[in-house]
């Protein structure tokens, strides 16, 4: 009994795989260069910063590290707060996240006394 299906179609004798053939080859390259420009694309390009989250330009220093210091205080009282509820790697870890930041927040303040020095 003969089964009832198509012969194979005719391909191109030509195989994209043999190294006599560079088809594949040609188009992956095409494909790569147009999606991944190359390094030197990439610097010859002007960087232009996103304005979707700005700071304004016109605010001090001073201004500026105090905005510092008061977002390093609530991030550090919100992880004490999730430090409460877990046990383990897991706590520990946020002890550790809370401590950089309790480092960053001593830092900033540092710099703060040095912008506005206490008489």
């Amino acid at each position: 009994m003969k089964k009832p299906s198509p012969n194979p179609p005719n391909t191109d004798p030509a195989s994209p795989y043999e190294p006599d053939s560079n088809k594949l080859n040609e188009a992956a390259e095409r494909t790569l260069d147009y999606h991944f420009p190359s390094t030197a694309d990439i610097k010859a390009t002007p960087r232009t910063p996103s304005t979707m989250f700005t700071v304004d330009p016109e605010l001090t220093t001073e201004t500026l590290v105090v905005y510092l210091v008061e977002t390093l205080a609530s991030v550090d009282v919100m992880v004490h707060q999730l430090v409460d509820h877990l046990d383990g790697g897991s706590r520990n870890a946020l002890l550790g996240i809370s401590n950089s930041i309790m480092l960053a927040e001593i830092t900033a303040n540092r710099v703060l006394d040095q912008i506005d020095p206490a008489e």
